[in-house]
């Protein structure tokens, strides 16, 4: 049966998915946690076969890191999906309740989105995460992960469709593309799928975002900028700015870009210099910074500089570099940010209610910090449970996407023969009364 075929069956059963009880998706969950955790050596098995042959084929260490589906991932998954297990069902919560009319009352309420398509590279824990979202949701979904991990994801897929279909969900509540050429055919299944997120590299999102007339909830790039106002604490700038550019450099909340304040320009950058050379980050920064940092910085303590260009504030570089500028004062900060940033997540570092205020409200991102690493931007740290990914978006949902982010509302109206015709003539009009919810 070909994904069309498919997700033409799931926009069918989407329905079933939805009309679940909140306890018949967490029993659900509970079983697939327990097989997870009862089939781990079946997981383990397959996940050394992927990484063997991602070493033959010559993948990055860092790339391999990242495929491995270890004990401490996998506890790590199965503890997301008992949290999850602990969040109030986001179905049926009801946000609007107001009669129309004595006896015409309309509610807006919560419903499942239906039929989503996930597509996500490398990381197999990523179809855990997804699945078990999904499920609490109530939504159907189409996975379909990375080549370098099929192994493992398919293992991962079938023990959590027998544990889900064995509690009680319905025969295609998940299923599994398992080749390249089906991205290609779900991208064109715009009357059966509901909503795609794609999850990887900055060039396959823009792919999926270019070749679909489905919705995509997504982010483009991950361009995160640390500002260090004139009233920092130099020892938290470091230490945020040392855990977002080195915790996990390939991920797409890593701070790619450091603007500092003019006024502690050189004082702290020397430091900066030092900390970065210590973490073994680059630094690409243009002719006045790069002046400012040889001129206070010791040849043996500096970090390796290199002439940045134009363009290079575009750059998500995924690896340990780092772009680093002079600006004047925050509001030449927030301008930078809006002009060069992705909307994903920029912090500020500052003792300063005010500055921080300001930039605050000034940047437009998803996720605005102060005093701490952009890499909190994540759906199991925001206490979501879990996430499907990161929308820079401003529609639906945006940040970190988890529970609230996979559903939509519907209205329901009720009434008792009610028609349009007695409003339109003035024989009935509407008094509109909130109740309460």
């Amino acid at each position: 049966m070909g994904i069309r075929e498919t997700a033409m069956i799931m926009k069918q059963e989407a329905p079933l998915m939805a009309f679940r009880s909140g306890e018949e998706k967490n029993n659900a969950l509970r079983a697939v946690a327990e097989a997870l955790r009862g089939q781990k050596e079946e997981i383990f098995r397959a996940n050394k076969e992927d990484l063997e042959r991602a070493e033959k084929e010559g993948v990055p260490v860092q790339i391999r890191k990242r495929l491995a589906m270890d004990a401490k991932k996998l506890e790590g998954v199965c503890d997301g999906i008992e949290a999850l297990i602990s969040l109030p069902d986001p179905v049926g919560k009801v946000s609007l309740h107001r009669e129309l009319d004595k006896g015409l009352v309309l509610r807006r309420i919560s419903c499942p989105i239906g039929v989503i398509g996930v597509i996500f590279e490398a990381r197999p824990d990523a179809l855990v995460q997804i699945s078990s979202l999904c499920i609490k949701s109530g939504n159907t979904a189409i996975l379909k992960g990375g080549k370098e991990t099929a192994s493992t994801n398919s293992t991962l897929y079938r023990i959590i469709h027998e544990a889900g279909t064995g509690a009680g969900l319905p025969e295609h509540f998940l299923e599994l593309a398992q080749t390249h050429s089906e991205i290609d055919e779900l991208l064109k299944c715009d009357r059966e799928v509901d909503l795609l997120i794609p999850r990887g590299s900055n060039r396959f999102v823009r792919y999926i975002m270019e070749h679909t007339n489905i919705p995509v909830m997504g982010h483009s790039d991950g361009i995160c900028h640390i500002y260090v106002d004139r009233k920092a604490d130099p020892e938290i700038a470091l230490q945020v700015i040392t855990d977002a550019k080195t915790q996990y450099p390939v991920a797409c909340n890593t701070v790619e870009t450091v603007l500092a304040d003019r006024e502690i320009a050189d004082t702290f950058l020397p430091l900066l210099a030092g900390a970065m050379k210590r973490a073994g980050v680059r630094i690409h920064a243009d002719d006045e910074t790069l002046e400012i940092l040889r001129r206070g910085c010791p040849e043996e303590t500096a970090a390796e500089f290199i002439r940045i260009e134009e363009a290079d504030y575009h750059t998500e570089y995924g690896d340990l570099d780092l772009s680093v500028k002079v600006v004047e004062d925050t509001a030449r900060a927030a301008e930078h940010i809006n002009r060069y940033g992705s909307h994903h997540t920029d912090a500020i570092i500052t003792e300063d209610d005010a500055a921080a205020a300001f930039f605050m409200r000034m940047v437009d991102s998803a996720g605005v910090y102060r005093n701490v690493s952009t890499r909190f931007a994540d759906g199991f740290r925001y206490g979501f449970g879990a996430e499907v990914g990161i929308s820079t978006g401003k529609l639906h949902a945006r940040g970190p996407v988890g529970l609230e982010g996979l559903v939509t509302y519907k209205y329901e109206l009720t009434g008792n023969g009610q028609i349009v015709g007695d409003y339109a003539s003035g024989r009935s009009s509407f008094h509109f009364r909130e109740i309460d919810i």
